[in-house]
Order: structure tokens, then C-alpha cells, then sequence
């Protein structure tokens, strides 16, 4: 896989309740994952992100694993508990120091650190007072953000806000698969107001102590197609759309909200906040969806706020471990859009991968063919979009090594390295050797 254009960006991905561990060590507070991981019922086989694979210990050996890949670029997330546990006040100078050693290896051996400030770990002490529903929380992710960025803006290039804003609001707030686990629709859009709020503050407060600074967020994307072309089928597409992508893209690029989507709590003032100008924008992408009018008799219900008379149904296409179909076209068609619908702003892929049932061989290696088919499918529609005009400059595999993938534990397997959740050693697979080879075909970044 080669004939990505000069400059092109090369990254793996992960979060901090995922692989750090160390719960309870230095000062770290709980978060709402702690909360909900030790709620029994709430992740698969009662798993908790207790030790996850011992990051927090383990870092100096992860940041090898991540230069031997031929990657510029790491990904990862600040532990909002780990560095403010209360979330508010001074920071917690021992997780400052966890994060500047980190980043100072990652330079040490060519690779640029990529921060991502939320990653879904609230402190609990802030959902105690209310969470992302409160207007409040938005307040206090734009100080903790100003506070962190002061820390470290001398040695990290990139800042995005949030990850995933829709799983925040709506997996944590209307479904309850996520932390916090509310079922509360006018909870979960007042959330999703105040998430993307907080990240318009939050570029705001940053900005204004670094204007040369690279801002931006990232958000999960999901090209949402009717099941046909009965005007039910249509319309129920477009309301997924508006709740899944519009309802994020547009206050951020446009400085509006879709006129579709439910009533939000939207004070004077607050479009301009979230509408802060970007220097990159974040695209996750891992599937395609094809919505249908209906009552779930042959498909998979709606989840969705206002839209739980729609159902989506399977392609039959190929399917990951977590059942999402493998749509490799999807990823083009999602980069379009958005060069297409928006005004121009550089775009990352800053999430793409898949687990399978990785397991180590009697020989000591991992055979992935199914995520090297995965990946190498997927960076061809990218590189179909750049030669058609998109504006992509970078791609991160998610993720650098198996971990706790939230509600399924530690079931789902992402990872460029298979984890003994035993004895947490990491072993390349073949996706890692291949993926390395991809970088080192393209040249760095």
C-alpha cells in the first residue's frame, strides 16, 4: 500500500480509561467509567478498567511499540481525573508529570503527540453535580483544558476537545450502554448542547494564550442511507443523519444547528462559542448504517432520541466482532461529504479499525488477515478521496494494542498488538508488521 502524497500522516490511536490502569495511584479520582464499570450488569463479565494494560507503568515500553510502527503521529487521551480529580481547581502535579514524560519520549523518538483533552472519563465529582446535562460541566472543561494547554503547549502540536461527542450525549445519556448509564432523552440533548459548548469554550480559552496553536475535535461520522426509496424509509434516514452527524457538524462548521433535530437549550451567544474557527477536524469512522421506518421487526431498533420507529437492517455484508458491516466505501463517502457540504478545513481520519478473535499461535504470532484486509481496504477509499480533492492529511489505526473496550470488557480485540490480559505482554500482530510497512512505504510525514 503506497501512493500517499508527501507530508501524508501516520498515527495510532487510544484513550486513557482504556489502557492506563492505576485507577487509585497519584492522585487520580474516579471517573464516571470507574462508577459505572464497578455497577454490576453494566460491562460484559463484570471487567473494569482497573488495570486495563498497565499503561500508567508500561509507558516507556508502549512508546517503542509505537516508534517501531514508523508512525509520526500518537493519539492519545489526558485523564481529566488523573490531572483535576475534583474537576476544578489546581491540577494534580503528579499526572502533569505522567503526561510530560510521555510527551517528552514520544519527541525523543520522532513522534508528535496528538492530545485529545476528553476521552469520555468525567470526573465523577462532576457528575455528582449534575454531569453534561448541567451548563455548569461546559465551564468547567473549558478551565480544565486552559489549564492543561498551559502545561503543556510547548511540546504538543495538535489539541482537539472531545472524542466522539454523539457517544458522550447519547450512548451515556439516552441509551445507558455508557457511562453515566442515564436513560433520559432531554437529559442526553442538553448534553450534547453542553458538550459542544464546553469544546467552543474550550478552543476559546486556548486560542487566546496561543493563537498559533492547531485546535480542533473529533467526531464519529456514520453515512446513514434509507432502505429504499419509500418516502418512510427517507425520511427515517434523514432524522439518523441529523442526530448522528448534522447535529454535530453543523454548529461547529456552519454556526448553526440542523433545523431537524429536537430543541436544544441554546442561549444567546452560544452558536458563535461552538463555531470557533478549527484548524483540523477529527473523522472516526467504523461503519455504514441503512435506516428503515418500522418497528423493528427484522432489523435492529433505533436507540436514537425521537427516532425509535426506525430500525436498521443488514446488507449481509462481511461483519467485525462487534457485528458492524465492513464498508470500506463508507469512509469515502463520509470524507466527501464533509469536503463536499462544509467550508474547507483540513481533515485527520483520527479512528479506523476493527476487532476480530485475535489469538496467539503456538509459535508466538498473531494471524490477522481479516484486519489487515480491513485496513488495507479502508486506506484505499482514502486515498481514492485525496486524489478526488479531499483535503485528508492524516490516518490513525484505532488502536495501538487490545484493551478495555468499554461495555464488552475485555472481549473485543482492536489492537495492532494482542495484550495478554494476564500477564499484559504485547505481541505484534501481522496487521502491526503490515501497517509498518505501509509507513515506511509512504515516508514520513
Amino acid at each position: 500500500m503506497a501512493g500517499f502524497p508527501a507530508g501524508f500522516h501516520w498515527g495510532v490511536a487510544t484513550a486513557s480509561y482504556q489502557i492506563e490502569g492505576a485507577v487509585s495511584e497519584d492522585g487520580r479520582a474516579p471517573s464516571i467509567w470507574d462508577t459505572f464499570a464497578h455497577t454490576p450488569g453494566k460491562v460484559r463479565d463484570g471487567d473494569t478498567g482497573d488495570v486495563a494494560d498497565d499503561h500508567y507503568h508500561r509507558w516507556r515500553e508502549d512508546v517503542e511499540l509505537i516508534a517501531g510502527l514508523g508512525v509520526d503521529l500518537y493519539r492519545f487521551s489526558l485523564a481529566w481525573p488523573r490531572l483535576q480529580p475534583s474537576g476544578r481547581g489546581a491540577l494534580n502535579q503528579t499526572g502533569v508529570d505522567f503526561y510530560s514524560r510521555l510527551v517528552d519520549a514520544l519527541l525523543e523518538r520522532g513522534v508528535q503527540p496528538w492530545v485529545t483533552l476528553y476521552h469520555w472519563d468525567l470526573p465523577q465529582a462532576l457528575q455528582d453535580a449534575g454531569g453534561w446535562p448541567e451548563r455548569d460541566t461546559a465551564k468547567r472543561f473549558a478551565e480544565y483544558a486552559a489549564l492543561v494547554h498551559e502545561r503543556l503547549c510547548d511540546r504538543v502540536g495538535v489539541w482537539t476537545t472531545l472524542n466522539e461527542p454523539w457517544c458522550s450525549a447519547f450512548l451515556g445519556h439516552a441509551h445507558g450502554r455508557h457511562a453515566p448509564g442515564i436513560q433520559d432523552d432531554e437529559a442526553a440533548l442538553r448534553a450534547a448542547h453542553h458538550l459542544l459548548l464546553g469544546h467552543g469554550m474550550a478552543v476559546r480559552a486556548m486560542r487566546e494564550r496561543a493563537p498559533a496553536g492547531r485546535f480542533g475535535l473529533t467526531l464519529n461520522l456514520t453515512p446513514t442511507d434509507p432502505a429504499s426509496d419509500d418516502p418512510a424509509d427517507v425520511d427515517a434516514a434523514r432524522r439518523i443523519d441529523a442526530l448522528a452527524n448534522r447535529l454535530f457538524l453543523d454548529p461547529v462548521l456552519l454556526g448553526r444547528y440542523p433545523d431537524d433535530v429536537p430543541p436544544l437549550p441554546v442561549q444567546d451567544g452560544d452558536p458563535a462559542i461552538i463555531a470557533q474557527p478549527l484548524d483540523v477536524l477529527g473523522v472516526n469512522y467504523y461503519f455504514r448504517q441503512l435506516a428503515r421506518a418500522g418497528g423493528a421487526s427484522n432489523g435492529r431498533p433505533s436507540p436514537w432520541v425521537g427516532s425509535r420507529d426506525v430500525e436498521f437492517v443488514s446488507r449481509g455484508l462481511p461483519q467485525t466482532e462487534m457485528g458492524w458491516e465492513i464498508d470500506a466505501q463508507g469512509l469515502y463517502d463520509v470524507l466527501g461529504r464533509v469536503h463536499r457540504d462544509y467550508p474547507a478545513i483540513p481533515l485527520y481520519v483520527t479512528e479506523n479499525g476493527a476487532a476480530f478473535a485475535d489469538e496467539v499461535s503456538a509459535d508466538g504470532s498473531v494471524a490477522d488477515p481479516a484486519r489487515v484486509a480491513y485496513l488495507d481496504g479502508h486506506l484505499r477509499a482514502a486515498r481514492r478521496a485525496i486524489a478526488d480533492g479531499v483535503d485528508l492529511r492524516g490516518y490513525f489505526v484505532w488502536t495501538l494494542m487490545d484493551n478495555f473496550e468499554w461495555g464488552h470488557g475485555y472481549s473485543k480485540r482492536f489492537g495492532l498488538f494482542h495484550v495478554d490480559f494476564e500477564t499484559l505482554q504485547r505481541t505484534p500482530k501481522d496487521s502491526a508488521r503490515w501497517f509498518a510497512d505501509v509507513t515506511r512505504r509512504n515516508g514520513p510525514g
